[in-house]
């Protein structure tokens, strides 16, 4: 039978294990949290061939995987696109960039900042309005 000076070392150290153990979890699972930028400027786009609501969500899951993109609305039936983001990590010719290697053509409409955004609209940016269904258009609606 250990001693007792034995089973409190060897407690010790489990515990120490244990927590060491825990500690190296969560340092991993952090690495894996991706954290929403904040928007400080909003980019309209003008885009062409935005026909129905699955283009629209094509079009939001492609910026959404971009660093820097906060926030993405597309209007199917008004070709735009707006998009919040972080300027420090994206600027609005790389947002541009993205929707043309999609297939449609844009250009930047305007640019401004989130705030001049939030006055112009009463809204913050990925606040309004979202793409479901389909656009005027749209060519399953043409029946």
């Amino acid at each position: 039978m250990p001693a007792k000076g034995e089973r409190v070392q060897k407690g010790r150290v489990v515990n120490t294990v244990s927590l060491l153990t825990v500690i190296a979890l969560l340092v991993t699972g952090a690495m894996f949290v991706r954290i929403r930028p904040t928007a400080d400027s909003v980019a309209v786009l003008s885009a062409t061939g935005i026909s129905c609501g699955g283009c629209g969500s094509a079009i939001e899951r492609a910026l959404q995987a971009k660093k820097g993109v906060a926030a993405v609305e597309v209007d199917v039936n008004g070709g735009r696109v707006i998009v919040g983001f972080d300027s420090k990590m994206i600027g609005p010719a790389g947002i541009s960039s993205t929707v043309a290697s999609l297939g449609y053509r844009n250009s930047v409409a305007d640019c401004r900042s989130a705030e001049q955004f939030r006055k112009l609209t009463g809204r913050d940016p990925g606040k309004g309005w979202q793409s479901k269904g389909c656009g005027d258009s749209c060519p399953l609606e043409r029946k």
